[in-house]
């Protein structure tokens, strides 16, 4: 990515991941477009006064046309864990469906890169939504973009509550030799680290590797970043909500993007 182009682009305006990306990507000098579900621009609350912003609808590829031009990378932040079948909405369509029409975008905007927040696996993720987020990192290298994978655990905000069952996963990603065991990379994030970690990778063009964990994202922050000491994303911005029963819907960063309109909603992609 050239490194006098710091114009990003970013899915999911106005929600909880797209908005705190936005905001990390501000404090680090970067222009930040934002594209907003169309009927959802007043979600953006402080950002409509900082970024350029859009509306498109990611699932209508003729919405997209001519969105990412003159931008350097895209990073796309649309999708779900939780599924709707009933109304069309499963995880191939929520996920893949909407990171391939992005990466077509990028293709035909002339955008040299794409970054997909997809997720790391855990015993207690849906294996269809990660088979889907596969598909979408597969899709893009078929493309020909240059991709940079975030398979990113979920994400909380620091000093809200949180289910005791999300502390233990975080207290176990941070032990020394249990987080080597796999624990490091699927265990819960604060949500400013992971928007810094996503932002300074997104604008490090030096970066020698395509697919980043958790603990990437971690090191992308300061020792007084990571104690909550510099906290860089408005007060105000949307915030997660809990879930009831982390067993039956364990997703600490709902809702992940948007879902489709009403009228746009299909039961598969033909």
């Amino acid at each position: 990515m050239p490194t006098t182009n710091r114009r990003i682009l970013i899915t999911g305006g106005g929600t909880f991941l797209g908005d705190n990306i936005a905001a990390a990507l501000l404090a680090e000098g970067a222009e930040v477009t934002l594209l907003v579900r169309p009927g959802a621009e007043d979600k953006l609350g402080p950002l409509a006064q900082r970024t350029r912003w859009a509306t498109a609808d990611v699932w209508n590829p003729a919405s997209l046309r001519g969105r990412a031009r003159g931008h350097a990378s895209v990073i796309h932040t649309v999708g779900s864990m939780t599924a709707d079948p009933a109304q069309g909405l499963n995880h191939h369509w929520l996920n893949f469906v909407s990171a391939r029409n992005v990466a077509n975008m990028c293709v035909g905007d002339g955008v040299p890169h794409m970054l997909l927040m997809s997720a790391a696996a855990a015993p207690w993720v849906n294996r269809s939504y990660l088979r889907a987020k596969r598909e979408a990192e597969a899709y893009m290298g078929r493309v020909g973009l240059g991709a940079t994978i975030i398979r990113a655990p979920v994400a909380y905000v620091r000093g809200e509550r949180r289910h005791p069952f999300y502390m233990l996963m975080t207290l176990l990603g941070s032990t020394p030799v249990i987080s080597w065991l796999g624990f490091g990379r699927m265990a819960p994030i604060p949500v400013d680290m992971l928007a810094r970690g996503v932002a300074r990778i997104a604008l490090d063009a030096s970066r020698s590797k395509t697919i980043f964990y958790g603990p990437d994202l971690r090191r992308r922050n300061t020792a007084r970043e990571a104690r909550g000491a510099a906290p860089i994303l408005p007060r105000d911005l949307p915030h997660p909500e809990q879930p009831p029963d982390p067993f039956k819907l364990l997703d600490d960063n709902t809702p992940f993007g948007w879902l489709p309109p009403e009228s746009g909603r299909r039961r598969d992609d033909r």
